[in-house]
């Protein structure tokens, strides 16, 4: 159910045209840019989601002319010249960091996020605050991200071992 739900672009895109998406990696399939590049020291993702922010990325990037560019003015106009369009972005992010690019795009309203390793992944304050580590028993782990009103998670125990019946666990 969930592979199935979170593709929900593709599969829109199928059920509509009736035609099979090709792959795209980490592309979004009906906005651009929406994708990763690279940077200096690592990988953004940019996740224009509409012209003004695309203008604003171009901006940001000194990419004047693509913003101005007939060939890029609108989103339907940057898909079907997707190549170009992120060669020339790829182009210009390799001269910033991840995090000058991360911190030049929140202050103009561009939607991106770094790429993080794992190391990273659980150093992020979010991931901290929101208790995603855990180590019941001594064990590490990751908490599961589902809550219920009425419920909390048994966080406190481990799941058995191998071989081991979860009425021993309880002890």
């Amino acid at each position: 159910d969930v592979a199935t739900s979170i593709m929900a672009n593709q599969a829109m895109n199928y059920l509509v045209s009736g035609k099979v998406p090709g792959l795209m990696g980490n592309a979004h399939p009906n906005l651009a840019p929406y994708a990763v590049f690279d940077c200096a020291d690592g990988w953004i993702i940019l996740a224009t989601g509409n012209d003004a922010q695309y203008q604003r990325l171009c901006a940001i990037l000194g990419l004047d002319d693509m913003a101005r560019a007939p060939q890029f003015l609108t989103n339907a106009d940057r898909i079907a010249n997707r190549e170009e369009m992120t060669a020339r972005i790829t182009q210009a992010t390799l001269g910033w960091s991840t995090a000058e690019l991360l911190h030049a795009c929140e202050d103009q309203g561009v939607p991106a996020g770094p790429i993080n390793d794992l190391a990273e992944v659980f150093d992020d304050p979010q991931v901290q605050a929101r208790g995603m580590k855990i180590a019941p028993g001594g064990l590490p782990g990751i908490r599961s991200p589902m809550t219920f009103s009425d419920a909390d998670l048994a966080l406190d125990r481990p799941a058995p071992k191998l071989g081991e019946h979860q009425d021993e666990v309880l002890g």
